[in-house]
């Protein structure tokens, strides 16, 4: 028997264990609606936090770039360089995060896999908190730094670990705002120990970029760190496929670190570059982030509305709805089965709230993580938490 005959069993077994994934081709419905296989559905999934993706000005831009450069870049920023479009966007990110420079990549994932390799090495060692990202963990691994793992958010423990490392380069990777829990990093107690330990800080700000901070422009303004006070020691990355609203992402920092970067990031160099026109639609969202105040304060208010109707569902459940402030509301249930079942509930309904399994977050720990926008209305959260309070009476029961 082939080795390839083994794989309809090994689905098998994924489905035993409650974790196959499946995809679903939706259409856009209108506010924070989608058509899903012919049925519309009320959508609490999408990373959209500022509701841009389909914004007129957007698809404007992204239609005046096509006509203008085209619809495929043709080839590798540095074998065929990159248009017009492009440079702009970096200028204009660099400027957008107070940070000297940037450098713009086609994918969040392939930007992370690519620049912690491009950083440390063999010899080196690397520093990464438990729950971060797969392309930070992907990109550890493909360093061969030594990876030195430390309990989430255990600052104690992660300061143990850079004080015994001998390596001369030391790099510490982390989610600003973690995916699963919603949880932002201590950034200014980060950077304090990369200071006393002579350490490099790359921060992934893919879901606080464009929500955090004066303007939106992340999770190091929201601290403070950025502009005048920014530190030579923070690589900021960021993806643009969130609350910007297109896709791709970038990389700021100093002119030294982003030059080297792209000297030999092998994920930027023997890549196709984005294409033109989505550097266009970026460059709109851009000012529409700085501009629309009004988005943030509406994802505020959803958020505050979701965690005051959680607190008086919750109680008698065993759920349990985690510390965070920002668009990532996970709702813990605990077994695969369960929160499964709790999806298929909520879907039953006309509500899309995905269920989050082991391996992406631990054993356990299954969940529905509840991702708000400004699209969403008052009325649309008051639907999912009445819904909620249907399936946790019959939970009890």
């Amino acid at each position: 028997m082939s080795w390839l005959d083994e794989f309809p069993e090994r689905i098998a077994a994924l489905d035993a264990l409650h974790q196959r994934r499946r995809t679903r081709e939706v259409m856009p419905a209108g506010g924070a609606a989608v058509m899903v296989d012919g049925k519309r559905m009320l959508a609490f999934c999408s990373n959209d936090y500022l509701g841009l993706a389909g914004h007129p000005a957007l698809v404007r831009a992204a239609c005046a770039g096509a006509r203008e450069y085209g619809v495929g870049s043709g080839g590798s920023p540095l074998v065929g360089g990159h248009s017009a479009a492009n440079g702009r966007l970096q200028r204009e990110l660099a400027e957008f995060v107070q940070m000297p420079r940037a450098l713009y990549f086609y994918a969040g994932y392939a930007t992370n896999i690519g620049i912690v390799p491009a950083l440390v090495g063999e010899g080196d060692a690397l520093f990464s908190d438990a729950l971060n990202h797969a392309c930070l963990i992907d990109g550890a691994r493909l360093s061969r730094a030594q990876v030195h793992r430390y309990p989430h958010a255990d600052w104690a423990a992660l300061e143990r670990l850079l004080a015994a490392s001998p390596a001369r380069r030391k790099l510490l990777i982390t989610d600003a705002v973690f995916s699963m829990d919603g949880d932002v990093a201590d950034v200014p107690q980060l950077l304090a120990l990369c200071e006393r330990y002579d350490a490099l800080l790359l921060l992934d700000d893919a879901h606080g970029f464009g929500v955090l901070g004066p303007q939106g422009r992340g999770t190091l303004a929201h601290f403070g760190l950025s502009g005048a006070q920014a530190s030579g020691r923070i690589l900021y990355m960021a993806t643009l496929g969130k609350a910007a609203g297109v896709a791709g992402a970038f990389v700021a920092g100093p002119q030294p670190l982003i030059e080297w970067l792209l000297q030999k990031t092998r994920s930027y160099i023997f890549a196709t570059a984005a294409p033109p026109l989505l550097a266009s639609a970026l460059s709109a969202s851009l000012g529409l982030i700085a501009q629309e105040e009004q988005r943030r304060t509406d994802l505020r208010a959803r958020i505050a509305q979701l965690r005051t109707g959680l607190a008086s569902i919750l109680p008698g459940t065993g759920w349990q709805l985690g510390v965070s402030n920002t668009a990532i509301q996970p709702l813990v249930i605990g077994h695969n089965a369960a929160a499964l079942a709790v999806m298929e509930g909520l879907q039953a309904r006309g509500l899309w709230v995905p269920a989050i399994r082991p391996p992406t977050v631990p054993e356990g720990t299954a969940r529905l993580r509840i991702a708000l926008s400004a699209s969403h209305t008052a009325a649309d959260v008051a639907q999912l938490l009445a819904t909620l309070a249907e399936l946790a009476a019959q939970h009890r029961t």
